[in-house]
């Protein structure tokens, strides 16, 4: 095995065994390295993920792959290399080439990753997933696909009942060709977790909590694998930010209780 394989190998397990754990996993998305150090170091945390669209917006970029692949691997390598924890890195669509951009952050040390199908046709779709599964054998680790459909995002008008077919349809194919979990973003109530958690298979659907989801504890009893939040942390952030900013404009002081954190 090379140095990498070696180094990463251990994080790869780690991060696979914990979407298999009966515990869900949650992971909080950072999107620099002083944010990933300072999750890194709150009790409880076990992993973390990337936020694309919080990267892309720190470097002032549109979300949607509008920020330079390499840019965002770099962000990506800023992130690994703040913390001892295995690191998913969300890597959009794949930016035209998803295989070689799952090989960029393996060599910068992210073990897994997220990739949006963007509701291509599904033949297209579930060669995105096999090209980024691929590319982790390649590097000789066990790399944590958490592949994405936007089914539920991109729903428009459509019946409630295809659009869930379609996500159930597309998630079971992306574990076929090696995906660990698949993940289904929107705000989904317990009827469509419950469906899908049965369609997909226990443990194996991933969500993202938004104001208004469902609690973890009802999650994980549904049978959620992980939950991850997006770009809801750097908001968190960026709120706290302009609520201290007005505050200190209208002649008031920091906020009680602000740490040194950086």
């Amino acid at each position: 095995m090379t140095e990498n394989e070696l180094s990463l190998a251990p994080k790869a397990a780690e991060l696979l065994r914990l979407h298999r754990a009966p515990e869900i996993l949650q992971v909080i998305n950072v999107w620099d390295a002083i944010t990933a150090k300072v999750v890194a170091d709150v009790p409880g945390t076990k992993a973390l993920a990337t936020a694309s669209h919080s990267i892309a917006a720190s470097r002032g970029y549109e979300d949607g792959e509008n920020i330079p692949v390499d840019e965002m691997i770099a962000a990506v390598g800023l992130i690994a290399s703040a913390t001892s924890l295995p690191v998913s890195a969300d890597l959009e669509s794949g930016y035209g080439d998803p295989g070689e951009t799952v090989r960029k952050a393996i060599g910068v040390g992210s073990v897994g990753a997220n990739i949006e199908d963007q509701m291509r046709p599904l033949a297209d779709a579930v060669s995105q997933m096999g090209a980024a599964v691929r590319a982790g054998e390649a590097e000789g680790i066990d790399f944590v696909l958490n592949a994405r459909t936007d089914a539920f995002l991109k729903a428009g008008d459509r019946d409630p009942a295809a659009v869930l077919a379609d996500a159930i349809e597309r998630g079971r194919a992306f574990l076929e060709v090696g995906a660990a979990t698949v993940f289904v973003p929107g705000l989904l109530d317990e009827a469509t977790v419950t469906a899908l958690v049965e369609g997909i298979g226990w443990n194996k659907v991933s969500v993202i909590n938004v104001p208004g989801s469902l609690a973890p504890a009802k999650l994980q009893e549904l049978g959620v694998a992980r939950i991850s939040y997006g770009p809801w942390t750097q908001r968190v952030a960026l709120t706290a930010l302009v609520d201290a900013t007005a505050e200190l404009l209208a002649g008031g002081a920091l906020p009680e209780g602000t740490r040194p954190l950086n």
